[in-house]
């Protein structure tokens, strides 16, 4: 078992190196204002739900492109924690029935419970990083999906979607104030 104090090194290292996920959340939000596109394009909920799943594929070859310009580090071989930020990013699979369920019987509700398991996702990684911006926002995220969601389902359902990146946009922000910190603690002050 590894001490206390040699976890939180742990996780400094990966929120330095990592930039607190920042290239995946940069990505995610890319994504969600084209989701927000597709939501107002005059078809079926159904069928914009269908879409909104190719609307995700990007989602890894546009947070490879943001690692790149931001210089974050995926792998950190030596660090034991790292595996770790993926098992957490699988997680969010598993809500996925739930998703399916909505999708054929609810599909005017889809893009607010897509919405919901976004940001529920994000809980575990304010420990992983040691970033409270990530608990703040996956609980936003999560209840303002369902505000907003309930509300607007009937009249103009992309709304969900733009909560969803305006929120992802500012967690991006709170994140960047974040990494600052942990970054002078990591590099002992420089």
């Amino acid at each position: 078992m590894l001490p206390a104090q040699h976890v939180d090194a742990l996780r400094l290292e990966l929120s330095v190196k990592a930039k607190n996920g920042l290239d995946f959340i940069l990505a995610a939000t890319v994504v969600w204002v084209a989701i927000a596109y597709v939501w107002t394009l005059p078809y079926p909920p159904a069928r914009l739900g269908f879409l909104t799943f190719f609307v995700g594929a990007p989602m890894l070859p546009l947070a490879w492109l943001f690692s790149k310009l931001l210089r974050t580090t995926w792998t950190l071989p030596h660090n034991p924690l790292q595996p770790l930020g993926l098992w957490l990013n699988f997680a969010q699979l598993f809500y996925f029935p739930f998703l399916f369920f909505i999708f054929g019987q609810h599909p005017a509700y889809f893009v607010m419970t897509y919405g919901i398991i976004t940001g529920a996702h994000l809980f575990p990684y304010a420990w992983f990083y040691d970033a409270l911006p990530y608990a703040f926002a996956a609980g936003l995220i999560s209840f303002g999906c369902l505000f907003v969601g309930v509300r607007t389902a009937a009249s103009a359902p992309y709304w969900v979607p733009v909560f969803v990146a305006g929120a992802l946009l500012g967690l991006a922000a709170a994140l960047c104030g974040s990494y600052r910190r942990h970054a002078r603690a990591y590099y002992g002050g420089a």
